[in-house]
Protein backbone atom coordinates (compact mmCIF):
# COMPACT_ATOMS: atom_id res chain seq x y z
CA UNK A 1 0.00 0.00 0.00
CA UNK A 2 2.40 2.41 1.06
CA UNK A 3 5.47 0.72 -1.06
CA UNK A 4 6.21 3.79 -3.21
CA UNK A 5 6.24 6.33 -0.83
CA UNK A 6 9.69 7.49 0.38
CA UNK A 7 8.87 8.47 3.72
CA UNK A 8 7.63 5.14 4.46
CA UNK A 9 10.59 3.28 3.40
CA UNK A 10 13.15 5.71 5.37
CA UNK A 11 10.77 4.87 8.31
CA UNK A 12 11.29 1.28 8.10
CA UNK A 13 14.64 1.23 7.60
CA UNK A 14 14.78 3.65 10.86
CA UNK A 15 12.41 1.13 12.86
CA UNK A 16 14.74 -1.62 12.00
CA UNK A 17 18.10 -0.14 12.94
CA UNK A 18 16.26 0.55 16.57
CA UNK A 19 15.46 -2.85 17.04
CA UNK A 20 17.35 -4.23 19.72
CA UNK A 21 19.11 -7.59 18.43
CA UNK A 22 17.02 -7.95 15.24
CA UNK A 23 19.28 -10.16 13.52
CA UNK A 24 18.41 -12.97 16.15
CA UNK A 25 15.28 -13.39 13.69
CA UNK A 26 17.18 -14.64 10.70
CA UNK A 27 15.85 -17.29 9.34
CA UNK A 28 13.02 -17.41 11.74
CA UNK A 29 9.12 -17.86 11.17
CA UNK A 30 6.89 -15.52 12.77
CA UNK A 31 3.20 -15.28 12.79
CA UNK A 32 1.62 -11.87 13.15
CA UNK A 33 -2.46 -11.60 13.66
CA UNK A 34 -4.06 -8.56 13.12
CA UNK A 35 -2.24 -8.22 10.30
CA UNK A 36 -4.10 -5.59 8.73
CA UNK A 37 -4.41 -3.47 11.81
CA UNK A 38 -2.09 0.20 12.60
CA UNK A 39 0.76 -2.13 14.75
CA UNK A 40 0.27 -5.43 12.74
CA UNK A 41 0.28 -4.30 9.26
CA UNK A 42 3.59 -2.00 10.22
CA UNK A 43 5.62 -4.83 11.75
CA UNK A 44 4.81 -6.96 8.11
CA UNK A 45 6.16 -3.90 6.17
CA UNK A 46 9.21 -3.45 8.74
CA UNK A 47 10.18 -7.27 8.40
CA UNK A 48 9.67 -7.43 4.71
CA UNK A 49 11.61 -4.86 4.51
CA UNK A 50 14.07 -6.22 6.47
CA UNK A 51 14.75 -9.58 4.16
CA UNK A 52 15.63 -7.02 1.84
CA UNK A 53 18.89 -7.14 3.54
CA UNK A 54 19.31 -11.40 3.32
CA UNK A 55 17.14 -11.92 6.91
CA UNK A 56 14.94 -14.95 5.27
CA UNK A 57 12.28 -14.10 7.99
CA UNK A 58 9.33 -15.96 7.26
CA UNK A 59 6.19 -14.32 7.63
CA UNK A 60 2.68 -15.48 8.40
CA UNK A 61 -0.06 -12.49 8.29
CA UNK A 62 -3.37 -13.53 10.09
CA UNK A 63 -6.35 -11.75 9.60
CA UNK A 64 -9.87 -11.83 9.88
CA UNK A 65 -11.18 -9.86 6.86
CA UNK A 66 -8.96 -11.80 3.92
CA UNK A 67 -9.86 -9.53 1.24
CA UNK A 68 -8.55 -6.40 3.11
CA UNK A 69 -5.40 -8.81 3.88
CA UNK A 70 -5.17 -8.90 -0.15
CA UNK A 71 -5.77 -5.61 -0.89
CA UNK A 72 -3.26 -4.28 2.02
CA UNK A 73 -0.10 -6.79 1.00
CA UNK A 74 -0.61 -7.94 -2.51
CA UNK A 75 2.00 -5.67 -3.75
CA UNK A 76 4.73 -6.33 -1.55
CA UNK A 77 4.07 -10.33 -1.39
CA UNK A 78 7.08 -12.49 -1.48
CA UNK A 79 7.77 -16.12 -1.27
CA UNK A 80 8.29 -15.44 2.62
CA UNK A 81 5.30 -13.97 3.46
CA UNK A 82 1.97 -16.89 3.56
CA UNK A 83 -1.92 -15.64 4.26
CA UNK A 84 -3.99 -17.09 7.05
CA UNK A 85 -7.75 -16.75 8.07
CA UNK A 86 -7.85 -15.69 11.76
CA UNK A 87 -11.25 -14.96 13.76
CA UNK A 88 -10.37 -14.10 17.67
CA UNK A 89 -13.59 -15.18 18.32
CA UNK A 90 -13.58 -18.46 16.67
CA UNK A 91 -11.37 -21.61 16.91
CA UNK A 92 -7.94 -21.59 15.04
CA UNK A 93 -7.88 -24.03 12.09
CA UNK A 94 -4.14 -23.74 10.93
CA UNK A 95 -0.89 -26.71 11.61
CA UNK A 96 2.18 -25.05 11.13
CA UNK A 97 5.13 -24.73 13.21
CA UNK A 98 6.30 -21.04 13.99
CA UNK A 99 8.92 -20.15 16.05
CA UNK A 100 7.21 -16.26 17.22
CA UNK A 101 3.76 -15.35 17.56
CA UNK A 102 3.35 -11.63 17.95
CA UNK A 103 -0.92 -11.48 18.98
CA UNK A 104 -2.20 -7.67 17.95
CA UNK A 105 -5.53 -8.84 16.91
CA UNK A 106 -8.56 -7.53 19.00
CA UNK A 107 -11.33 -4.98 18.89
CA UNK A 108 -9.26 -1.46 20.11
CA UNK A 109 -11.26 0.88 19.14
CA UNK A 110 -14.28 3.08 20.97
CA UNK A 111 -17.28 2.03 18.98
CA UNK A 112 -16.91 -1.45 19.46
CA UNK A 113 -16.75 -1.05 23.36
CA UNK A 114 -20.11 0.73 22.77
CA UNK A 115 -21.42 -1.77 20.27
CA UNK A 116 -20.34 -5.05 21.10
CA UNK A 117 -18.22 -4.99 24.98
CA UNK A 118 -19.29 -9.08 24.91
CA UNK A 119 -17.43 -10.11 21.36
CA UNK A 120 -14.59 -7.31 22.93
CA UNK A 121 -13.81 -8.97 26.22
CA UNK A 122 -14.37 -12.42 24.66
CA UNK A 123 -11.97 -11.68 21.92
CA UNK A 124 -9.21 -10.57 23.90
CA UNK A 125 -9.56 -13.56 26.60
CA UNK A 126 -10.56 -16.33 24.28
CA UNK A 127 -8.34 -15.49 21.14
CA UNK A 128 -5.15 -14.94 23.52
CA UNK A 129 -6.44 -18.49 25.35
CA UNK A 130 -6.38 -20.36 21.44
CA UNK A 131 -2.71 -18.94 20.28
CA UNK A 132 -1.36 -19.51 24.08
CA UNK A 133 -2.08 -23.41 23.80
CA UNK A 134 -1.14 -23.56 19.77
CA UNK A 135 1.93 -21.36 20.97
CA UNK A 136 2.35 -24.72 23.39
CA UNK A 137 1.67 -27.40 21.54
CA UNK A 138 3.64 -26.18 18.21
CA UNK A 139 6.83 -25.73 20.58
CA UNK A 140 6.86 -21.56 19.88
CA UNK A 141 9.86 -19.94 21.52
CA UNK A 142 7.68 -16.97 22.44
CA UNK A 143 4.36 -15.36 22.40
CA UNK A 144 4.29 -11.48 22.82
CA UNK A 145 0.90 -10.22 23.69
CA UNK A 146 -0.38 -6.20 22.74
CA UNK A 147 -2.10 -5.27 25.31
CA UNK A 148 -2.98 -1.31 26.34
CA UNK A 149 -1.90 1.33 28.76
CA UNK A 150 -5.92 1.43 29.20
CA UNK A 151 -4.94 -1.19 32.01
CA UNK A 152 -3.80 1.69 34.36
CA UNK A 153 -7.48 3.11 34.17
CA UNK A 154 -7.91 5.60 36.09
CA UNK A 155 -4.86 6.42 37.61
CA UNK A 156 -3.32 8.85 40.35
CA UNK A 157 -3.09 12.10 38.20
CA UNK A 158 -0.19 13.53 40.75
CA UNK A 159 2.10 10.86 39.03
CA UNK A 160 4.69 12.06 36.11
CA UNK A 161 4.17 8.07 34.65
CA UNK A 162 2.58 4.99 35.73
CA UNK A 163 5.17 2.68 35.78
CA UNK A 164 4.26 -1.58 34.60
CA UNK A 165 3.70 -2.35 38.70
CA UNK A 166 1.35 0.55 39.38
CA UNK A 167 -2.32 -0.15 39.17
CA UNK A 168 -4.84 2.46 38.36
CA UNK A 169 -8.62 1.79 38.90
CA UNK A 170 -11.18 -0.08 36.55
CA UNK A 171 -14.95 0.02 37.49
CA UNK A 172 -15.68 -3.64 36.86
CA UNK A 173 -19.61 -2.80 36.86
CA UNK A 174 -18.97 -0.06 33.52
CA UNK A 175 -19.31 -1.71 30.52
CA UNK A 176 -16.66 0.63 29.10
CA UNK A 177 -14.06 -1.42 30.87
CA UNK A 178 -14.79 -4.00 28.46
CA UNK A 179 -11.29 -3.23 27.10
CA UNK A 180 -9.28 -2.41 30.14
CA UNK A 181 -10.84 -5.37 32.14
CA UNK A 182 -9.93 -8.08 29.47
CA UNK A 183 -6.99 -6.73 28.54
CA UNK A 184 -5.81 -7.14 32.29
CA UNK A 185 -7.30 -10.45 32.44
CA UNK A 186 -5.62 -11.90 29.54
CA UNK A 187 -2.17 -10.19 30.86
CA UNK A 188 -2.68 -12.41 34.08
CA UNK A 189 -3.59 -15.19 31.65
CA UNK A 190 -0.02 -14.91 29.78
CA UNK A 191 1.87 -14.73 33.05
CA UNK A 192 -0.12 -17.63 34.36
CA UNK A 193 1.34 -19.64 31.01
CA UNK A 194 4.60 -18.75 31.58
CA UNK A 195 4.65 -19.97 34.88
CA UNK A 196 2.52 -22.81 34.96
CA UNK A 197 3.41 -24.49 31.23
CA UNK A 198 6.77 -22.82 31.19
CA UNK A 199 5.78 -20.87 27.61
CA UNK A 200 7.94 -18.23 27.43
CA UNK A 201 5.72 -14.68 26.84
CA UNK A 202 6.10 -11.31 26.97
CA UNK A 203 3.47 -8.04 27.12
CA UNK A 204 3.96 -4.52 25.28
CA UNK A 205 1.29 -2.04 26.50
CA UNK A 206 1.37 0.19 23.68
CA UNK A 207 0.35 3.85 24.83
CA UNK A 208 -1.98 5.66 21.99
CA UNK A 209 -0.17 4.55 18.73
CA UNK A 210 -1.14 6.94 15.49
CA UNK A 211 0.31 6.50 11.86
CA UNK A 212 -0.45 5.89 8.48
CA UNK A 213 -1.72 1.74 8.74
CA UNK A 214 -5.46 3.40 10.24
CA UNK A 215 -8.21 1.20 9.11
CA UNK A 216 -11.78 2.38 8.40
CA UNK A 217 -13.39 1.36 11.40
CA UNK A 218 -10.98 3.11 13.67
CA UNK A 219 -12.90 5.73 15.05
CA UNK A 220 -10.46 6.75 17.80
CA UNK A 221 -10.14 10.24 18.36
CA UNK A 222 -6.80 10.54 16.28
CA UNK A 223 -7.92 8.47 13.41
CA UNK A 224 -10.88 10.93 13.21
CA UNK A 225 -8.51 14.10 13.32
CA UNK A 226 -6.23 12.57 10.51
CA UNK A 227 -9.18 11.36 8.60
CA UNK A 228 -9.92 15.48 8.73
CA UNK A 229 -6.94 16.70 8.09
CA UNK A 230 -6.27 14.64 4.88
CA UNK A 231 -9.44 16.02 3.72
CA UNK A 232 -8.94 19.81 4.59
CA UNK A 233 -11.95 19.86 7.12
CA UNK A 234 -12.20 21.34 10.13
CA UNK A 235 -11.16 19.01 12.81
CA UNK A 236 -13.52 18.45 15.06
CA UNK A 237 -13.34 18.29 18.92
CA UNK A 238 -16.20 17.26 20.77
CA UNK A 239 -14.39 18.16 24.16
CA UNK A 240 -12.59 20.22 25.81
CA UNK A 241 -9.26 17.91 25.01
CA UNK A 242 -7.58 18.58 28.68
CA UNK A 243 -6.83 14.51 28.85
CA UNK A 244 -3.30 13.89 29.27
CA UNK A 245 -1.96 11.41 26.67
CA UNK A 246 1.46 9.59 25.89
CA UNK A 247 1.49 9.35 21.76
CA UNK A 248 4.31 7.10 19.55
CA UNK A 249 4.41 7.24 16.57
CA UNK A 250 3.64 3.60 14.58
CA UNK A 251 7.83 3.31 13.58
CA UNK A 252 9.00 4.02 17.32
CA UNK A 253 6.02 1.34 19.04
CA UNK A 254 7.00 -1.50 16.36
CA UNK A 255 10.51 -1.30 17.19
CA UNK A 256 9.61 -1.20 20.73
CA UNK A 257 7.63 -4.26 20.27
CA UNK A 258 10.36 -6.14 18.46
CA UNK A 259 12.95 -5.11 21.35
CA UNK A 260 10.82 -6.66 24.01
CA UNK A 261 9.75 -9.64 21.76
CA UNK A 262 13.90 -10.20 21.70
CA UNK A 263 14.88 -8.93 25.02
CA UNK A 264 12.58 -8.97 27.49
CA UNK A 265 11.86 -10.89 30.16
CA UNK A 266 9.25 -13.91 30.20
CA UNK A 267 5.84 -13.19 32.35
CA UNK A 268 6.81 -9.43 32.13
CA UNK A 269 4.83 -6.52 30.89
CA UNK A 270 6.46 -3.59 28.94
CA UNK A 271 4.83 0.41 28.49
CA UNK A 272 5.52 1.04 24.70
CA UNK A 273 6.38 5.04 24.64
CA UNK A 274 8.10 7.81 23.79
CA UNK A 275 9.25 9.82 26.52
CA UNK A 276 9.23 13.17 24.62
CA UNK A 277 5.73 13.00 23.25
CA UNK A 278 2.96 13.52 26.09
CA UNK A 279 0.57 16.30 25.03
CA UNK A 280 -2.94 16.53 25.56
CA UNK A 281 -5.61 15.60 22.90
CA UNK A 282 -5.99 18.94 22.55
CA UNK A 283 -2.57 19.73 21.48
CA UNK A 284 -3.00 16.56 19.51
CA UNK A 285 -5.46 18.13 17.17
CA UNK A 286 -3.61 21.30 16.33
CA UNK A 287 -0.38 19.38 15.84
CA UNK A 288 -2.30 17.55 13.33
CA UNK A 289 -4.39 20.58 11.92
CA UNK A 290 -1.59 22.62 11.87
CA UNK A 291 0.63 20.31 9.34
CA UNK A 292 -2.17 19.34 7.82
CA UNK A 293 -3.46 23.44 6.93
CA UNK A 294 -6.71 23.14 8.68
CA UNK A 295 -8.37 24.71 11.86
CA UNK A 296 -10.07 23.13 15.36
CA UNK A 297 -13.32 23.36 16.33
CA UNK A 298 -15.77 22.61 18.60
CA UNK A 299 -19.11 21.04 18.83
CA UNK A 300 -21.18 19.85 21.47
CA UNK A 301 -21.08 15.86 21.69
CA UNK A 302 -23.81 13.55 21.13
CA UNK A 303 -25.07 10.77 23.37
CA UNK A 304 -23.29 8.70 21.58
CA UNK A 305 -19.70 10.22 21.38
CA UNK A 306 -20.36 11.10 25.30
CA UNK A 307 -20.61 6.77 25.68
CA UNK A 308 -17.53 6.58 23.32
CA UNK A 309 -15.38 9.01 25.48
CA UNK A 310 -12.57 7.14 27.90
CA UNK A 311 -13.20 8.09 31.65
CA UNK A 312 -9.44 8.27 31.44
CA UNK A 313 -8.04 11.73 32.87
CA UNK A 314 -4.23 10.53 31.95
CA UNK A 315 -2.61 7.92 30.55
CA UNK A 316 0.83 8.90 30.33
CA UNK A 317 3.16 6.10 30.28
CA UNK A 318 6.78 5.29 31.93
CA UNK A 319 9.13 4.14 29.19
CA UNK A 320 12.07 3.56 31.84
CA UNK A 321 11.62 -0.66 31.52
CA UNK A 322 11.73 -0.61 27.46
CA UNK A 323 14.61 1.49 27.41
CA UNK A 324 16.70 -0.99 30.35
CA UNK A 325 16.42 -3.40 27.15
CA UNK A 326 18.79 -0.55 25.05
CA UNK A 327 15.38 0.55 22.75
CA UNK A 328 15.47 4.67 22.01
CA UNK A 329 12.15 6.48 20.48
CA UNK A 330 13.60 8.33 17.04
CA UNK A 331 9.62 10.37 16.33
CA UNK A 332 9.09 13.67 17.59
CA UNK A 333 4.68 14.45 17.64
CA UNK A 334 5.50 16.95 14.79
CA UNK A 335 7.37 14.07 13.23
CA UNK A 336 5.21 11.79 13.25
CA UNK A 337 2.57 13.58 12.60
CA UNK A 338 4.28 15.12 9.33
CA UNK A 339 5.10 11.37 8.07
CA UNK A 340 1.59 10.06 8.69
CA UNK A 341 0.00 12.69 6.43
CA UNK A 342 2.78 12.47 3.86
CA UNK A 343 2.94 8.46 3.68
CA UNK A 344 -1.10 8.09 2.99
CA UNK A 345 -0.84 11.50 0.38
CA UNK A 346 1.95 9.02 -1.18
CA UNK A 347 4.99 11.07 -0.68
Amino acid sequence: MFSKSKTYNEDLLTSISASVGIERLRDKTILITGATGTIGSYLIDMLLKYNEQGAGIRIIAANFDMEALHNRFDDVKTEFLSYAAHNILGDIKWDFDCDYIIHTAGFAFPDAFTKNPVGTIWGNISGTYQLLNYAREHKASRLLYISSGEVYGQGDLSLDAFEETYGGYVDPTSPRSCYPGSKRTTETLCASYSQQFGLETVIVRPCHTYGPCIGPADNRAHAQFFRNGLAKQDIVMKSAGTQMRSYCYVADCCSAILTVLLNGVSGEAYNSANPDVRVTIAELAQAIASAAGCKVVFETPTALDIANQTPIAKQVLSSKKLESLGWKGHFSLEKGVEHTLNIIRGE
